[in-house]
């Protein structure tokens, strides 16, 4: 009996490992998208809110084009009052494709702000 108790205990060890193990590789997350590059007032990415709306125009008067959820992000190319025009720098969350063109309020989109080192 003594040899038992630790075959069980090895045993019990290995399939805890395995569920672990098959856990882990189930939640992992999927490859990383392209990260924004950081150029102040050229890049812009959603940061404040889920479910901006992509215009035709800028507006609210305009149609929305879909969705841009936070981490979304994209190269400014116009502006036009609190609007911005943004080239999608990959395909966005919701499914619009990379360098789809679109406008989007301002108060939503944040530029990068590069880390000062004294």
């Amino acid at each position: 009996m003594k040899f038992r108790a630790p075959a069980r205990l090895a045993a019990s060890a290995m399939l805890a490992l395995a569920v672990t193990a098959g856990l882990a590789v189930t939640t992992a997350p999927a490859a990383s998208a392209a990260e924004m590059p950081c150029k102040p007032r050229v890049y812009y990415e959603v940061y404040q809110a889920n479910g901006v709306n992509f215009r035709s125009g800028a507006g609210t008067g305009y149609a929305s084009k879909g969705l841009l959820y936070k981490g979304d992000w994209g190269k400014k190319i116009a502006t036009k009052g609190s609007w911005i025009k943004l080239q999608l720098g990959q395909k966005s969350k919701s499914g619009l494709a990379k360098n789809s063109t679109g406008w989007v309020a301002s108060t939503y989109l944040s530029d990068c702000v590069p880390m000062q080192l004294d």
